[in-house]
């Protein structure tokens, strides 16, 4: 009980530590960035990470796990051209995002069971269903958009309650969700069993496989809500689709906290993290800074991070 109420504490001391710099963060990019303090801006923000914070969703559970999923985008360009295909074929875009979600469901069922039955390496496995879903979503959409996924898939892109966008709150029902499965259920406890140490969870008497299949499911699910955002904010479905939205969703998953070792982190600090991308992307746009060397500044945050996480670790040892 002891050790538990320690951990408890250690990870409420890291989510504050990612909360302080996210502030600091806005706090400079308010001084600095003409137009950052405003509700529409805010908003844009929210809207813009919705897509990557719910995949980091996903993404959190995996990595708790000591796993990774490199899969997400092109499962999530995949699962787009199948609803929009649906839709087009059908005239319902109810039926779509059912597709869309079975097949991303799937793809996640395909990529945990290799892993956890057949003990695949995460890497390798999740590897090859990016590459072999890309190549798939290209060939099915022949190279080119398939335009329309209809009003439902519409609304979720697109629509808003009141003043706030339809994707906003459908990234903090996910989150909300997300949190209450890694903290409240059996599930959850043995995510952070399986990363903290797995052989003794599995001497323990837990079904290890069935635990760790699990949370490559819900990757798979929470891909393929993200692809209805995405599906009905372009209201088209793209074969370039979620191009490095993976290593979005991890950055959001490490820089929120969470260790790449798995049986650290939290739902709450993927959040924050999600945040600190977002703000940074939007910022470094207000500034007018190059595109390119974004990429470089988003590698240097992640690369900070990790060091981070690496220097606690290690000082825990």
């Amino acid at each position: 009980m002891k050790q538990k109420g320690m951990l408890k504490k250690v990870l409420e001391i890291r989510e504050i530590g990612v909360l302080c710099a996210l502030v600091i963060m806005v706090a400079l990019l308010g001084i600095f960035a003409d137009s950052f303090f405003t509700s529409s801006n805010f908003l844009t923000i929210l809207r813009t990470i919705s897509t990557n914070g719910i995949i980091a969703v996903g993404m959190t559970f995996v990595i708790l796990t000591g796993g990774i999923d490199l899969s997400v985008g092109s499962v999530l360009a995949l699962s787009g051209a199948f609803a929009a295909y649906t839709f087009n074929a059908t005239g319902s875009s109810v039926a779509a995002a059912m597709v869309c979600l079975i097949c991303g469901l799937v793809f996640g069922l395909f990529n945990g069971v290799l892993i956890s039955f057949f003990h695949v390496p995460a890497f390798i496995q999740t590897l090859v269903t990016m590459t072999a879903a890309r190549g798939i979503v290209y060939i099915f959409c022949d190279g080119t958009p398939i335009n329309g996924v209809g009003d439902f898939i519409g609304t979720i892109g697109r629509g808003r309650l009141g003043p706030v966008p339809v994707p906003v709150i459908l990234t903090v029902i996910v989150f909300l969700i997300g949190w209450f499965l890694l903290n409240k259920t059996t599930l959850g406890r043995y995510v952070y069993a399986i990363g903290g140490n797995e052989e003794c969870t599995k001497l323990s008497g837990v079904s290890v496989r069935k635990y760790k299949m699990m949370p490559y499911v819900i990757s798979g699910l929470t891909t393929a809500i993200a692809a209805l955002i995405l599906c009905g904010r372009l209201n088209s479905a793209q074969p370039s689709m979620g191009d490095k939205f993976e290593m979005d969703a991890i950055a959001a998953v490490v820089v929120g906290g969470t260790s790449l070792a798995g049986g650290s982190g939290t739902m709450v600090g993927t959040l924050i993290g999600a945040l600190i991308i977002g703000v940074l992307m939007n910022g470094m746009n207000m500034l007018g800074v190059d595109s390119y060397a974004q990429y470089v500044v988003k590698g240097a945050v992640i690369l900070l991070a990790v060091l981070l996480e690496g220097r606690k670790s290690k000082t825990k040892g």
